[in-house]
């Protein structure tokens, strides 16, 4: 039976792809992609479908540097010239609106509030461009990078564009140095983190049950999401939506923060789609991970043992286990 629907599958997505002789760029939309089969109704590609429907997003099956990854510690490497990660407010609270994407629980900062980073790994300075959120129907998976093949029940993604070279996210994503994202594992317990619980919280949550809903906040301190830590690892390698442009320098914050079981039960409850359409969650909406091929993945913990050094970098090897924040 799999082999019958794969085979449909197929021949359907051929039939989209031949049946114009017009670019088959033109006759897409940017939002026609989905991490998981509809129940019903038309075809909709798929993580594995994305290069391979549009000319546009052929990245997202032949490319070399494609993101999300599963971070194996053993290959990580000491990089002792990475320096702290610095987050500049300009001393504000910040704003925001809050969507259901119908893909992601998406906060978009207020333009009038600055939010930047700048340090680490970029060379640039990195404007907030959007906070998104991806969880898993269970709590064993929902983050879309692993670490040494373990998932976490979600992960909160800082997306940045370099407003030096760039003045939008749309030029920048395409662009070399285009694009910075802050990664930070979700783990669950009986206490939230502060500005999780402002996203989070029954009376704001309830206001995004269905796609294309949205709700103002006011009043946020950015510097609250950050875990207490200034240890990271990173890596160079793209934006894990179509088009899966490889213009991404990734930083995961090497300590979680977290949520209370409730919390995640409500955004497992919200829907990927409009109220007068079939409820379907938006849980599980990640990527599946990627190759790492010839990447480095590079840290600023500090180890004792010297190993090979990474191109363009000096470095050592580590024989690391990661930190037990993690691991708990």
């Amino acid at each position: 039976m799999h082999v019958v629907w794969d085979i449909c599958v197929i021949l359907q997505t051929y039939i989209i792809c031949t049946s114009s002789g017009q670019p088959i760029t033109s006759k897409l939309d940017a939002g026609w992609w989905a991490y998981k089969d509809v129940v019903q109704g038309s075809f909709v590609p798929v993580p594995s479908f994305w290069g391979l429907v549009n000319s546009a997003w052929n990245l997202c099956a032949i490319g070399k540097r494609q993101s999300p990854i599963d971070i194996e510690t053993t290959h990580m490497i000491f990089d002792p010239y990475l320096t702290p990660l610095r987050l500049n407010t300009g001393g504000r609270k910040m704003g925001g609106t809050m969507y259901n994407t119908g893909k992601h629980v998406s906060l978009r900062p207020d333009k009038a509030h600055l939010v930047n980073i700048s340090g680490g790994p970029l060379g640039y300075s990195y404007r907030l461009e959007e906070i998104r959120l991806h969880f898993g129907s269970e709590d064993s998976h929902g983050s879309e990078h692993l670490l040494n093949g373990q998932g976490f029940p979600g992960e909160v993604q800082l997306i940045h564009y370099n407003q030096d070279l760039y003045t939008n996210y749309t030029e920048a994503a395409k662009s070399p140095h285009g694009v910075a994202v802050v990664s930070i594992f979700i783990k669950l317990s009986e206490n939230s983190n502060a500005f999780l619980n402002r996203m989070l919280n029954r009376d704001t949550i309830t206001r995004i049950n269905y796609k294309h809903d949205a709700f103002l906040l006011m009043g946020l301190n950015i510097a609250d999401l950050y875990p207490d830590t200034t240890r990271y690892i990173t890596y160079e390698g793209s934006i894990t939506i179509p088009p899966c442009y490889e213009t991404a320098t990734w930083i995961l914050i090497n300590k979680p923060i977290y949520v209370t079981q409730m919390q995640m039960h409500s955004l497992r409850l919200l829907s990927q789609n409009e109220p007068y359409k079939i409820f379907l969650s938006m849980s599980d909406n990640t990527r599946p991970t990627q190759p790492l091929l010839q990447r480095c993945i590079r840290t600023n913990i500090n180890f004792s043992k010297q190993g090979r050094d990474c191109p363009n970098n000096r470095a050592l090897r580590p024989q690391y286990r990661v930190n037990q924040w993690l691991l708990k």
